[in-house]
């Protein structure tokens, strides 16, 4: 598993196949355990569907194995916690992104939008129905890619355009409040000490929103050194192909 939400992907679907038992995900590894009942086919055709690169290493029987619930009551109530605080920045830096006309601050709400969006979906995946759980990823991934796409084309409008500098104090104010948030919630998710994979997938989605809250406030003080858009639509322009990336793996869990 390179990418964190693979293991979502992967989840919702085999949900639906009654013969599986188990998953057990290596993300560092890119290694997917299945236990299951009996032979299925549609485990290697739905994994395959995927298009993540997946075969068979090999395949053994055992007696009996323990079964856990997937997410416990403590780890749901972290997972809802980062969904709440990412989504509350979606808010927060497109509004103030808009209004500082920053790309940056536009496209890093996307990312965070992105990860409460599959935060939500995994947390629905308890209890919820294969064919409802299915339409709101297609929704969900559609309504993602139709917001970057439009921030694409703003980014190019706005290179070949006259446009003011945008506000660089909005930029890193917002951002080192948002790098603030996403520290918290690392630091939360770390201190649960949860080997499982779905938290670790957690964890690693939080450091890469670290990571881009660091960008932009980066591109914040270069337009501040340089007096130059460019800096901010760079930024803003990687932000938005990573979101869009993400979006056609959404979208992909809906078919």
């Amino acid at each position: 598993m390179d990418c964190p939400s693979e293991e979502n992907m992967s989840r919702m679907k085999l949900d639906g196949i009654l013969e599986i038992k188990k998953l057990e995900f290596d993300i560092e590894n890119r290694n997917l355990t299945v236990y299951h009942s009996k032979e299925n086919t549609e485990i290697a055709k739905s994994l395959d569907a995927l298009k993540l690169g997946s075969s068979l290493k090999n395949s053994e029987t055992i007696e009996e194995i323990e079964l856990q619930p997937e997410i416990s009551k403590v780890q749901s109530k972290l997972l809802w916690t980062v969904l709440i605080i990412n989504f509350a920045f979606f808010i927060i830096e497109i509004t103030t992104g808009l209004i500082s006309k920053s790309m940056g601050l536009v496209a890093g709400s996307l990312d965070m939008l992105a990860d409460a969006l599959v935060y939500g979906l995994s947390l629905w995946a308890v209890g919820s129905t294969l064919i409802r759980k299915k339409k709101v990823a297609r929704l969900s991934g559609y309504f993602q890619l139709a917001l970057a796409l439009f921030g694409l084309m703003d980014v190019i409008r706005r290179f070949i355009s006259f446009e003011e500098v945008p506000d660089f104090q909005t930029m890193i104010i917002v951002s080192v409040l948002a790098l603030i948030a996403n520290s918290v919630c690392l630091y939360l998710l770390q201190k649960s000490k949860s080997e499982e994979a779905h938290m670790k997938a957690t964890m690693i989605f939080t450091s890469n929103d670290i990571i881009i809250n660091t960008g932009v406030i980066s591109a914040g003080v270069l337009v501040l050194l340089t007096q130059s858009k460019y800096p901010d639509l760079i930024i803003g322009a990687i932000v938005f192909l990573i979101v869009i990336q993400g979006a056609f793996r959404i979208i992909k869990l809906g078919k």
